[in-house]
């Protein structure tokens, strides 16, 4: 029964849990709070994942290190840097497989489909983050250090996601009030299940040709926003959504008071062209499908059902 580690109790980190202790494995889950889904299998520890000596004593052992966690959002160039680079000393230092958490940043503006192999030639602040992060352990895996790979996902659905569009749509179109997000509301834009990411680290890491490259979390659409919010509401018996495109004047007002807000405009490249996400090498080699969008769409909606 081999044991791994997971950091980071989002709905992605706990997904990864879940999954790995159904399967009969053993889970040390590790957050800043000790939180996280309850489970037999799974030791839920309080502890500081920046630290690379004290991740590295709760990583001997581990078959696999998970690292799905991140930081608030405008604080990834402060603090992503040393959390990855305590993860990758940690599974180094007791050779654990490495599997990365990623996103689409790291590969700035393209025209046409997003694939594994185009250069990471992000320009913005969060996109070199995110590209450091994988370069970083590349290197590692070249150099023969570690064993690493990447599963890179677009925005969220899903209970609990922290995409823009669950912040800002969700919530008003259940309850029937309109909704603004800043987006071209009309162009193709892939989405991706929070429970579709979890499974293909969790593919990833039982799968030997996974590692030394990065991969791509299916899609579970491609819908617009418009279309998007539509099915919502209509899975859902909520009135006719009344969504508009939040425009920049909009964004800078709430960037004044909203950090998070404040942070978005050097990404909306992302949401003001169509953006298709390619998955077709993930879903052949490590055989993860997407899940339905309705049931992408039920579970995120319950999600706030179910929030007090």
């Amino acid at each position: 029964m081999p044991t791994h580690v997971v950091i980071g109790a989002g709905p992605i980190g706990s997904g990864v849990a879940t999954l790995l202790a159904d399967s009969g494995d053993r889970v040390r889950l590790v957050t800043r709070s000790g939180g996280g889904p309850g489970h037999p299998a799974i030791e839920r520890v309080a502890a500081d994942a920046a630290d690379a000596a004290l991740l590295t004593e709760l990583t001997r052992g581990a078959a696999t290190l998970f690292h799905c966690a991140a930081p608030p959002y405008h604080r990834w160039p402060e603090q992503f840097p040393p959390l990855s680079a305590a993860a990758l000393t940690a599974a180094e230092r007791t050779g654990a497989r490495y599997v990365l958490m990623g996103n689409l940043y790291g590969y700035g503006p393209v025209d046409g489909p997003l694939t594994e192999d185009l250069p990471l030639a992000a320009a913005t602040r969060k996109g070199r983050v995110r590209a450091r992060m994988w370069q970083d352990a590349l290197a590692a895996h070249a150099a023969g250090r570690v064993r690493a790979t990447e599963i890179r996902a677009s925005d969220f659905l899903g209970r609990g996601a922290g995409s823009v569009y669950n912040l800002l749509v969700t919530a008003p179109v259940l309850a029937g009030e309109p909704a603004a997000y800043p987006a071209d509301l009309d162009a193709p834009h892939a989405w991706t299940y929070t429970g579709d990411a979890a499974a293909t680290l969790v593919a990833a890491a039982r799968t030997e040709e996974a590692f030394g490259r990065a991969w791509h979390a299916p899609s579970t659409s491609h819908a617009s926003a418009r279309e998007l919010t539509a099915r919502l509401a209509e899975l859902t018996g909520s009135p006719t959504p009344r969504l508009r495109e939040m425009t920049d004047e909009e964004l800078t007002t709430a960037g004044h008071t909203d950090p998070i807000a404040a942070e978005l405009p050097e990404v909306l490249y992302l949401d003001r062209q169509p953006l298709v996400v390619d998955s077709a090498t993930t879903e052949r080699v490590l055989a993860v499908k997407p899940t339905p969008l309705d049931q992408a769409l039920h579970d995120m909606a319950e999600g706030h059902q179910t929030t007090p």
